[in-house]
């Protein structure tokens, strides 16, 4: 039967329970070494089949002329599972005298590393089989390097088979040895190693006659004496923002918290950008919850006292337990890619909810899984183990493995795909970081976005600079760097020498553009808010820029509607002569003929102008290192 599609059980025996209450299991083992015949025995010895389950698989074996396995039993049931809807891991309870346990089954690396960065393969303990005759295979080696990856401190190794080997001690021994040589370079510690004889339920529930020399526990009895390690509550608090809703009046943050618990009354900081409010209520639909408190596990959504912005990715703790902020760490991975890993290709990294670009800015060095041999290397093949500098284009929030383990793992993604996880060692030291000139691919990834320079264009009165402004507040409430260059604050300054000529426009224009390459050279959204008539100007413009995002705002009001907004009587006094050469009275304006946006502000709101300017920035940045939202 098909083991690689599995589900959550269509009905079992055990009491009922809450999921989150289970202490969940991960075991995994290389495909021969009896994991499939281990389960089925642990839940026929703990009596944790459904009713008749037994009975039925035996009839099956007989009319089919086949000799009975204990591993048919989990056949079985994900037989039954695959008649519901399929998940990347199955889900089998069984209980002891103490409490209720969930065997996570990830079928294969994939699923496990898919299942790392959205943390549901977090488990308290692990069991690891190695067949006693075969001994330490190289799965054995990745399924260890794996459990280091999910953070598992609390493994078991069984050495399963026993009974092909006599119950040898010597063997034993010989695979232990050699197994926690092999752990220690992970830094993993096995509890016990425990010699079992599944098929025969040696040492599994019941203690082996055949084993008198084993004076350990049995693996039901180890598993009783873990602490239960899914409840991270006593860490710091880790909140990573998935989403932000706006519901009538309220601003509600949603995330799950992943470490710490989260109070109404709690000051918040959020990584990366440092901005601070305090948690007024929590929020549900269809009204407020009561909770007092979110513990681990639990989804929070919460309105702040103080209406700061945030996004998602970021990640919320408490001032006094932050985590790290920045763009550089030390990981260990485990490289899964069909292509070899090599520095300075861009993979998409993912941490949480927290997903960036990312580069290998060094191969520190490379372990083969199966000799454990390490060495310097150029790039790293499929299924090998190294250590590396991982370099993000943008600060990220983050925590080293040993401290908090949900927040120090990740993976890379490359074309939609998984094709690696790791585990951060460390935060990368000044002396490591990058030296001489500011490159524009720093300023970018220091800021989160590339530049970009936004011509806003059309008669005076026509919502130019109110529109720009508003835009500037957006844009620099989320966190942006922006700068406004206006033609008036140009003409009583840098300016103040230009008169309204054809040829003082075309040099006005000429200044503003310097101006504007500066800034967006030192990583700025820089909006520049000027009549520019004439379009042979404004196309000098956009090639003097040529080397940024450039957007074109066409602001249309007609005539009359700019005359009313005219505060200042400036329409007026051309109209009586006071001013020659005034855009739009006696003097032309070119408007554009295919700009990237063109709002007629007679006709929409300033709300809808910014978001219509906001969403071209948001359109045209993407695919430079960008992935904001505001």
């Amino acid at each position: 039967m098909n083991t690689q599609s599995l589900s959550q059980p269509v009905s079992t025996s055990l009491p009922s329970v809450e999921d989150h209450r289970k202490m969940h299991v991960v075991v995994v083992g290389h495909v021969d070494h009896g994991k499939s015949t281990f389960v089925g025995r642990l839940l026929h010895d703990t009596d944790s089949l459904p009713n008749g389950k037994m009975e039925q698989v035996r009839k099956n074996c007989a009319i089919e002329g086949m000799e009975f396995e204990y591993a048919f039993l989990l056949d079985a049931l994900i037989e039954e599972q695959e008649q519901n809807i399929t998940i990347d891991t199955t889900r089998i309870f069984f209980r002891t005298k103490q409490r209720a346990y969930a065997i996570i089954d990830a079928p294969g690396h994939k699923e496990f590393l898919k299942n790392m960065v959205t943390g549901a393969a977090s488990a308290s303990a692990a069991l690891l089989l190695i067949d006693a005759k075969e001994g330490v295979m190289d799965q054995s080696r990745r399924h260890a390097f794996l459990l280091s990856l999910l953070g598992v401190k609390q493994l078991v190794v069984l050495v399963n088979k026993m009974d092909l080997v006599d119950h040898s001690e010597s063997t034993y021994q010989k695979i232990v040895a050699e197994y926690s040589a092999f752990l220690k370079t992970l830094g993993l510690n096995a509890v016990h190693f425990i010699p079992i004889a599944a098929k025969h339920g040696e040492n599994v529930v019941e203690r082996a006659a055949k084993m008198p020399w084993w004076k350990g526990p049995t693996v039901t009895e180890a598993l009783d004496a873990f602490s239960h390690e899914d409840d991270l509550t006593g860490l710091p608090l880790r909140l990573p923002v998935s989403d932000i809703y706006r519901f009538d009046h309220r601003r509600i943050i949603a995330g799950r918290v992943e470490a710490g618990a989260i109070r109404p009354g709690d000051e918040l900081i959020f990584q990366p950008g440092g901005r601070r409010s305090t948690v007024r209520t929590f929020e549900d639909w269809p009204g407020p919850e009561s909770r007092s408190v979110v513990g681990t596990g639990g989804s929070a959504s919460v309105t702040l006292s103080e209406q700061i912005f945030v996004e998602r990715g970021q990640v919320a703790s408490h001032p006094s337990n932050q985590p790290r902020v920045g763009r550089e760490f030390r990981a260990r991975i485990f490289w899964l890619g069909k292509e070899p890993l090599v520095p300075n290709k861009t993979y998409r990294l993912r941490l949480l909810t927290q997903n960036v670009d990312a580069v290998i800015a060094k191969i520190v060095k490379v372990t083969d899984a199966s000799t454990l041999e390490s060495k310097e290397a150029d790039s790293v093949p499929r299924d090998s183990i190294c250590e590396v500098i991982v370099r993000a284009t943008r600060n990220i929030a983050f925590d080293l493995h040993h401290e908090c383990p949900i927040t120090g793992r990740f993976a890379l993604e490359e074309g939609g795909r998984i094709h690696g996880g790791g585990i951060i060692l460390d935060a990368v030291t000044k002396s490591d970081a990058p030296s001489g000139k500011v490159t524009a691919s720093e300023r970018g990834a220091r800021a989160g976005h590339a530049p970009a320079v936004v011509w806003f264009t059309g008669l005076s009165g026509s919502g130019k600079s109110t529109i720009a402004e508003a835009v500037e507040r957006r844009l620099f409430d989320a966190g942006r760097n922006v700068i406004r260059v206006d033609g008036d604050d140009l003409r009583v300054s840098l300016n103040r020498d230009l008169g309204f000529s054809a040829a003082d426009r075309a040099e006005s224009v000429r200044r503003a553009s310097a101006v504007a390459g500066l800034f967006a050279g030192t990583g700025h959204i820089t909006l520049v808010t000027l009549i520019a008539p004439l379009a042979a100007d404004r196309a000098k413009a956009r090639a003097t820029l040529a080397n940024h995002t450039f957007i074109e705002v066409f602001v249309d009001a007609p005539l009359a509607v700019c005359e009313s907004r005219d505060v200042k009587g400036l329409y007026a006094k051309a109209r009586r002569g006071e001013i020659a050469e005034f855009t739009g009275i006696s003097s032309p304006y070119e408007a554009p003929e295919a700009p990237e946006v063109h709002i007629k502000t007679d006709q929409t709101s300033q709300e809808e102008a910014v978001d219509l300017v906001l969403g071209a920035i948001d359109k045209l940045l993407q695919g430079k290192g960008d992935d904001w939202e505001v």
